[in-house]
């Protein structure tokens, strides 16, 4: 019953886009990004530095997404592919494949799509790459 989360997100936002822009090619960062507008594109980060992505309620992303540590409540279109861990909040929409190793669902959260246990194997990431 007790124990350590070892999934904490980190509080630090680099990048913010916010609500009133849109962005329409790939999104490559690094830190904290928190996504309040929208993205037609990939969004990923770096391999060698572990990042996190938040997606707010009404946020949207069409495209395919890749960070270690993802925090959705708003709409992804695309594939999801989480390195460390996933928390789909519970106004999360998700149409296309999840990829994680940790996954953490509210109750509302809908996926249309598969669900990717990940496991210890990094190279399942590279593998689901369509």
């Amino acid at each position: 019953m007790f124990f350590k989360r070892s999934n904490k997100i980190q509080n630090t936002i680099d990048t913010l886009i916010g609500a009133e822009t849109r962005i329409e090619g790939d999104v490559h960062f690094s830190g904290g990004l928190r996504v309040d507008g929208a993205i037609r594109g990939n969004v990923s980060e770096p391999n060698a530095s572990p990042s996190t992505l938040i997606l707010s309620e009404h946020g949207r992303i069409e495209g395919a997404v890749s960070a270690s540590k993802i925090v959705i409540n708003g709409k992804v279109v695309g594939t999801v592919k989480a390195g460390q861990f996933i928390e789909l909040q519970s106004k999360a929409r998700i149409t296309g494949d999840v990829y994680y190793k940790s996954l953490e669902m509210h109750t509302g959260a809908v996926i249309e799509g598969k669900l990717v246990f990940l496991g210890d194997n990094p190279q399942a990431l590279d593998e689901g790459s369509d």
